[in-house]
């Protein structure tokens, strides 16, 4: 009960927020599916180049939130959308591989292990390679090591080559709020969502599948999950964050 009160001030500040920032129009939508209620923020082929991946600032400390991002924008530019965009460890270093603007900071994990990153097979989010966007297996990334303008690990995959990961269970009673990325067959488009409500592994994993029509889809993470949209009045508030995924246009 705590937590949802925290996490219901932390969004009625943010809309409060929201309000006063400019908002870029036709990229995140309110959804539902099989009584579910999700935000999706879709990007075509053609946008790929305002997608970002941000962890440190200048100073080399992490950001850790969308104030501290929007602050990183130079003239001109706005936040789009932003989201948390894979797990990391206490000091807030990514878990696996991340990539941004061509630059790898952190090494693949190809190894299982303990938590949702460990529940294998996991994936990672690529942008920017020969298709404008892919989420790929793990070990299938090592083997075919693909060229990533930028690209975040995470794990479990929620969809791989149009399946549920094998171990969702339907009647699971493990639910938090969610977040993650899933992608077109053709690679042309990426869907961000993030739920309204607390929603199981098969619950998510089935809104990028059938909902959506993603042939691949990646978690990001649960419970701190995080968003920014101010065209729907939202800029959350909550724990501090690692990798932070975004688009950025122009005023």
């Amino acid at each position: 009960m705590r937590i949802d009160l925290k996490r219901r001030l932390g969004l009625a500040i943010g809309a409060l927020v929201a309000m006063t920032l400019p908002a870029m129009a036709g990229i995140c939508e309110k959804r539902d599916f099989d009584g579910q209620g999700y935000v999706i923020c879709t990007l075509a082929a053609e946008q790929e180049p305002g997608l970002r991946l941000w962890l440190n600032g200048p100073d080399g400390r992490v950001l850790g939130d969308f104030t501290a991002v929007r602050r990183m924008l130079a003239e001109g530019e706005s936040l789009g959308f932003a989201m948390n965009a894979g797990m990391y460890h206490p000091d807030f270093t990514p878990v696996g591989l991340y990539v941004s603007d061509g630059a790898q900071e952190h090494d693949l994990v190809t190894a299982g292990g303990g938590g949702n990153f460990g529940l294998l097979p996991n994936g990672v989010f690529c942008a920017g390679g020969a298709r404008p966007y892919r989420v790929i297996e793990s070990r299938a990334f090592a083997d075919a090591g693909p060229e990533c303008r930028i690209a975040t690990q995470s794990g479990p995959m929620l969809v791989i080559d149009g399946a549920l990961h094998p171990r969702f269970l339907v009647d699971s009673d493990s639910r938090y709020i969610r977040n993650g990325v899933g992608v077109s067959a053709d690679g042309q488009t990426a869907w961000f969502a993030i739920s309204d409500r607390a929603v199981t592994f098969h619950e998510f994993g089935r809104l990028f599948r059938d909902g959506l029509g993603a042939r691949d889809a990646l978690y990001f993470d649960g419970s701190i999950s995080r968003l920014y949209a101010p065209s729907l009045r939202r800029a959350d508030f909550g724990r501090r964050l690692g990798p932070i995924i975004g688009y950025v246009g122009q005023n």
